[in-house]
Parts: C-alpha cells; structure tokens; sequence
C-alpha cells in the first residue's frame, strides 16, 4: 500500500505543478490586457498604469 500512495502522491505533485503552471499563465496574460485596456482607456494625463489602477481601486472602494 506504501508504494501505491508513493505513486499517487507524485502524480499528485505532477498535476499541482502543471496547473500552478497553467494558473500563473493565464494571470500573467490577463494583467497584461488589463493594462493594455487602462493605458488606453483609463489613464489620466501624466499618470503611470500602477497610479490609474490605485486611483480606480480607491474609487471602487469609496462608491
């Protein structure tokens, strides 16, 4: 029984991993086309993508 829970748990590692993997792929490109959209869309003159984020977070929170 000791070596079949050996196996299942390195499959299970395995399957973490990949998804771990395929996880921060997906947000990493989801964060780019969210700044893509606030740097086209949403930015205000003289303001860096990370101050138009802060600033629409603050206005979420403040509503």
């Amino acid at each position: 029984m000791s070596n079949f829970m050996n196996i299942n748990k390195k499959i299970e590692d395995n399957v973490v991993k990949k998804y771990k993997k395929i996880e921060n792929a997906v947000v990493s490109k989801y964060e780019k086309i969210e700044d893509k959209f606030i740097d086209t869309f949403l930015i205000k003159d003289g303001e860096t993508t990370a101050e138009a984020k802060h600033r629409i977070r603050e206005n979420i929170r403040n509503k």
